[in-house]
């Protein structure tokens, strides 16, 4: 999916001008302005590590009035982002280039950038031309050992959703549980839930369980789905063995429970 990047810029920017102080705003708009005309890269990473100048680390908090994310690209969802990831997102979609050269500044970009620069670069993956080129970029994030740049890819993010596959899909979801950040906010949970990932994740609770460690509930909702007769044994004995919680958990993944009804284990 190729969103309208011109029309994302100008929601982001109207966004921002009730938000900026007037200065402010006018260098973010005359910055993205030289952008879209062909500026050079150079210009684009000082803008980029300067944006935090200009637009701090204050919640967007958009009203409900003003977020119409969703409607612009389906499952954009800003929650949780700051005035300065959005100033961020203008300037990468104002970069111009075909996509070697996109692919090129961004692989230089997060060689040098800072954890709330990357932050505000995976944040922006679902929006940027291109998609399939930025696969790789996106499992990177996966991979990094640093939770708020891994929950930028994880979380409220449609990008993993519509382009990884099952492999790392499944890698995704298993790391959540290791670094302990919740499940519910991952776009697509139940819809690329698969047998791979069910086996993966009862593995993962049987060492859990082998080290004396507690299990989250959350886990279940993926192995529910998928699960054979083993996997109905584990269920049976977390409704036997387990907290309120746990069991509460696992009675959702026999019924087969999906969506909304998990979201109390996050």
């Amino acid at each position: 999916m190729t969103p309208d990047r011109n029309a994302i810029i100008e929601r982001l920017l109207g966004w921002l001008e009730r938000r900026l102080e007037p200065p402010a705003f006018a260098w973010l708009t005359q910055k993205s302005g030289a952008l879209r005309d062909g500026a050079a890269a150079r210009q684009f990473f000082m803008a980029y590590g300067a944006a935090t100048r200009h637009a701090g680390h204050v919640p967007l908090a958009l009203t409900a009035a003003e977020n119409d994310a969703a409607a612009l690209r389906p499952g954009w969802d800003p929650t949780g982002w700051t005035q300065v990831h959005a100033a961020r997102t203008v300037l990468l979609l104002s970069l111009t280039g075909d996509a070697p050269a996109l692919t090129a500044t961004l692989d230089q970009l997060c060689r040098a950038a800072d954890v709330d620069e990357q932050v505000a670069l995976y944040q922006a993956l679902p929006l940027l031309p291109h998609p399939k080129d930025h696969v790789a970029r996106c499992a990177e994030g996966v991979r990094t050992n640093m939770t708020s740049v891994f929950c930028a890819v994880a979380h409220r993010n449609p990008y993993p959703r519509e382009n990884l596959d099952e492999a790392a899909w499944n890698q995704m979801v298993l790391k959540a549980l290791f670094v302990g950040v919740a499940l519910a906010p991952i776009q697509g949970l139940d819809e690329r839930a698969n047998t791979a990932l069910m086996n993966m994740l009862r593995d993962y609770a049987h060492e859990r369980w082998a080290a004396g460690r507690p299990v989250s509930p959350e886990l279940w909702r993926c192995v529910g789905p998928y699960a054979d007769d083993a996997a109905r044994a584990d269920l049976q004995r977390v409704r036997a063995e387990g907290g309120d919680r746990e069991r509460a958990a696992a009675a959702l993944a026999l019924e087969g429970v999906t969506g909304a009804d998990w979201n109390e284990f996050a």
